[in-house]
């Protein structure tokens, strides 16, 4: 698999345009976070459906995380994946690959988006990923997608 887009927002909301701009004319593949079962870390549900998104990124050679600005920060959905990988993710299994994050909201403020990019580039250097940078609105992205 080539590029992956990982929505954790709203399914058709403005995290997915956004996405969609930034990958326009590429082939991906698109998961939404807001139609899956992840659970929170620690818990054990026999439905949860955290392996078969870390088995897509697994696959993908370049990984794309959307998230809202919710309350201040990545919306809980985006936040819930990055701590499931903590524990079943090795290093070597997404090492090498690419991440690009994709963070919008309504009216966030620079230091909403400070904290977010850190932790996302925390996530990426944690398992090896070059982490390639972010983009906030269209504009950002179409000039971001030139690193694609």
């Amino acid at each position: 698999m080539g590029i992956l887009l990982i929505n954790g927002g709203e399914i058709g909301g403005n995290t997915t345009h956004l996405g969609h701009a930034f990958l326009e004319g590429r082939d991906f593949t698109q998961i939404d976070l807001a139609s899956l079962k992840v659970y929170d870390y620690g818990t054990h549900f026999a439905d949860d459906q955290f392996d078969e998104v870390l088995e897509a990124m697994k696959a993908a050679d370049t990984i794309v995380i959307g998230s809202p600005v919710y309350w201040h920060d990545m919306s809980g959905m985006t936040r819930c994946l990055l701590d499931r990988c903590y524990g079943p993710v090795s290093s070597d299994d997404l090492a090498g690959k690419r991440l690009f994050f994709l963070f919008q909201g309504g009216a966030p403020t620079q230091q909403m988006y400070e904290r977010g990019e850190y932790t996302i580039n925390r996530f990426a250097g944690l398992y090896g990923m070059d982490y390639m940078g972010m983009a906030r609105n269209a504009s950002e992205a179409r000039a971001l997608a030139a690193k694609l």
